[in-house]
């Protein structure tokens, strides 16, 4: 099973056109390895938000097999930099 840690229950990575739900066999990840999901919807970062008070993940290209970041992960202090406290 691939999931985040906010997954709801109908995230399913594995849909097709229609609704269909395939399953799919993975091989077991290891420390270094990748998962690309192509068509990631919602988990893309241009519809991510900071639901439950969660930041973002970084963003990494892979460019000719070598990884890139091109935006970094977010920080708690990202979340309430705008805040502002009443007196």
């Amino acid at each position: 099973m691939v999931g985040g840690p906010l997954c709801e229950s109908g995230d399913i990575f594995t849909q097709r056109e229609g609704g269909y739900v395939d399953s799919r066999e993975l091989p077991a990840p290891r420390v270094g390895d990748f998962i690309v999901l192509e068509n990631a919807g919602a988990y893309g970062f241009v519809m991510a938000s900071n639901y439950n008070s969660k930041t973002r993940a970084a963003e990494v290209l892979i460019e000719n097999g070598e990884a890139k970041l091109i935006r970094q992960r977010e920080q708690f202090e990202d979340l309430i930099r705008g805040e502002i406290i009443p007196e």
